[in-house]
């Protein structure tokens, strides 16, 4: 069945055939055609779309969390485990706050190590236990990256591509795999993300209501658009990324501004003569008490353990330091500013300096994984057929995903601008929000792990060209099972580096001769 969905451009319309694999064909419509355009529509399959969500997702449950607490120090934490894992045992015996002031690297807000709390809780102090949580996350990231996928491109087939090339990326699977952080912080905006592009539906279905009932007129900034409840969701999580590592506060800002950008195209795709201008005024201030006002109170929200404690860390810094200021604020407060600057003033002094981590790398070498991490290595045990084997769990990106970032970003850059393709300009957002602020300050230590929340954008550039190497829904034959050819051709290729990658991914024994071929870059090593 031929309809006409939104495109890219906010001006013209997709006339599609509702099918897995399409690449639409965009012609520019009529005043009669707003309508149409406005209106949002999804592939026809939905009972096979969650079919194919949720068999994905526990695929993606199995693979993270095989032999999970498989590769730890002699059953202790491993890397930064070490400082998340007792911080949660410590939240667990506590409710929800950190009380030991003799270890005061308190780094980072509550919520990550609340999480990680709760396996602990199911499972004990042990590798299970402290991982368990980050293995749901990375599963649950998965399930949103086939529904995201799908609901941009309106095809089950690239959402399925997506949840599999997301399966097999190796920094999602490792970080999925110890109990850190930056699991967390990405499945929350991957999370938001997805509900900004819900909204972004409803508000263009509301518009298509105005231009049927004829009200586009009523006002040169166009209608009101109600309370938005996915723009409150979005709002929510992104407190939540916050509350995770501060570093969410850059999807605060970029998200914001994405969604008023939505919203003016929608009002000028709409017909409204000041499309700019009544997004300005008519969505700026709803949307800043959604995506920042709601944020940042959520994020104060999730210290509730500390407020209600009498040990929390510096819970009572304002009675005791001479250092505090705000005096006109309630103790409590001033506590907790106190408490802000010191974990501010640690991550200020965290500069390289002259004596740099190991593996410390810098964000220009993070598209392409070029600095990879070591999580843990051991050598001389049994495991791999000889007596002398390796351990090692290293954190990288599959090759076959990361070495084509910058071609893809490349190619984004211009199906954004040159043809005014939203998806692409969404997953730039979306992307260099988590990649363009660390360029800010290049003195300040940084590893591979702070592009966790990059992955998911990465495969959704992918998976974007991936349809359109699969060639129009109305192409010939021979182009359709070429282009599938060549994307099934493709897929096979990512799955079998993460196969080969498996082994160091997970900390397996292997030989020393296949732990040295495994290494394909000097700067792995």
């Amino acid at each position: 069945m031929n309809v006409l969905v939104p495109s890219s451009g906010g001006n013209a319309v997709r006339d599609e055939t509702v099918r897995d694999g399409q690449v639409p064909r965009v012609r520019y419509p009529g005043e009669h055609d707003r309508a149409t355009l406005l209106t949002p529509r999804e592939p026809t399959d939905r009972l096979r779309g969650w079919i194919v969500t949720l068999v994905l997702t526990l695929v993606a449950g199995v693979v993270r969390c095989w032999r999970l607490g498989h590769a730890s120090d002699e059953g202790t934490p491993v890397f930064d485990e070490k400082h998340y894992v007792p911080q949660a045992w410590q939240m667990l015996r506590n409710g929800g706050f950190e009380d030991n002031p003799g270890y005061e690297l308190v780094a980072h807000p509550p919520v990550g190590k609340q999480l990680i709390a709760v396996g602990e809780w199911l499972f004990g102090y042990t590798p299970w236990g402290w991982r368990l949580s980050a293995a749901l996350a990375g599963t649950l990231m998965v399930l949103l990256i086939i529904r995201i996928t799908r609901r941009m491109t309106r095809s089950t087939l690239l959402g399925a591509l997506a949840g599999v090339l997301l399966i097999c990326d190796g920094v999602s699977h490792v970080q999925a795999r110890v109990g850190m952080l930056d699991v967390f912080h990405a499945l929350f905006v991957l999370a938001a993300f997805s509900c900004l592009l819900v909204d972004r539906d409803r508000v263009r279905a509301r518009m298509a209501l105005v231009v049927t009932e004829n009200r586009v007129e009523d006002s040169v900034f166009g209608p009101r658009l109600g309370f938005r409840w996915w723009r409150f969701g979005a709002g929510v999580l992104l407190g939540l990324s916050c509350g995770v590592k501060w570093s969410g506060i850059y999807y605060v800002a970029a998200f914001l501004l994405l969604s008023i950008v939505w919203d003016a195209l929608a009002r000028r795709g709409a017909g409204v003569r000041r499309p700019w201008l009544g997004a300005l005024v008519r969505d700026t201030v709803p949307g800043l008490g959604s995506l920042l006002v709601l944020a940042l109170g959520v994020y104060f929200a999730t210290w509730a353990g500390w407020y209600a404690s009498e040990t929390a860390t510096d819970r009572h810094a304002a009675e005791i330091a001479d250092d505090v200021g705000f005096g006109f604020l309630p103790d409590m407060l001033r506590s907790l500013l106190y408490y802000h600057f010191n974990v501010l003033e640690f991550h200020t002094h965290l500069v390289t300096g002259d004596d740099p981590h190991p593996w410390e790398s810098k964000p220009w070498s993070w598209p392409m994984g070029m600095r990879p991490m070591l999580y843990y290595y051991e050598s001389g045990t049994p495991g791999c057929g000889q007596g002398d084997c390796v351990q090692a769990t290293m954190l990288l990106g599959t090759p076959a995903l990361w070495w084509l970032a910058l071609p893809v970003a490349g190619w984004a850059v211009w199906r954004a601008t040159a043809r005014m393709d939203w998806r692409y300009a969404a997953v730039l957002v979306g992307y260099c929000a988590g990649f363009l602020p660390w360029f800010g300050n290049l003195a300040r230590q940084m590893y591979y792990f702070y592009a966790t929340p990059l992955a998911p954008f990465l495969v959704l550039g992918i998976v974007l060209v991936l349809g359109e190497v699969l060639g129009r829904a109305n192409a010939s034959p021979e182009r359709r099972k070429t282009g599938m050819l060549a994307i099934a051709l493709y897929v096979g290729l990512v799955v079998a580096n993460f196969v080969w990658l498996w082994p160091i991914l997970n900390g397996f024994p292997i030989t020393e001769a296949h732990w040295q071929a495994e290494l394909w870059l000097p700067s792995w090593r």
